[in-house]
């Protein structure tokens, strides 16, 4: 059997897409997270529940540790997990907090390999893609129903 087979309908959102919109579509739809497509169709992200909530940790945004010595700043510690806390407290479009290049699955894999990928990658649903292009999405519900009617 194929995940062509089983895979539900996409609602997908490009990256420009506002946040607020997602929120919305994704409480209506009852969904856990949404494929991020481009222009053509391409799956370029994903965008979940997960990426949209700011968790206790998340909104201390305080600089890193730094020392001021003689009026320069020697940073104590790296500015990277701060600087993504403050895009995503700031940000208004998908792109700002979209998973990039997201695993996929091919129309024409085989239920199997879509049950392996999900479990191997923690996933509870894969977008799914027929030459590089947004189709469906298969989730491991769907998955499991295949494999137990197999």
């Amino acid at each position: 059997m194929e995940v062509r087979e089983i895979m539900d309908e996409a609602h997908a959102v490009g990256p420009h897409t506002p946040v607020d919109e997602v929120i919305r579509l994704l409480r209506e739809h009852e969904l856990p997270g949404v494929p991020v497509v481009n222009e053509g169709g391409r799956c370029i992200g994903i965008v979940t529940e997960a990426d949209l909530v700011i968790s206790e940790d998340g909104l201390d945004l305080k600089l890193p540790h730094h020392l001021d010595i003689f009026g320069a700043v020697v940073w104590l510690e790296p500015f990277k997990g701060f600087e993504q806390r403050l895009r995503k407290a700031l940000a208004t479009e998908v792109q700002d907090v979209m998973t990039r290049d997201p695993v996929t699955v091919d129309a024409s894999a085989s239920v199997q390999e879509a049950a392996r990928l999900i479990v191997e990658r923690g996933h509870n649903r894969l977008p799914v893609v027929e030459h590089g292009r947004l189709v469906g999405v298969v989730t491991r519900v769907g998955v499991l129903d295949a494999l137990s009617r197999a």
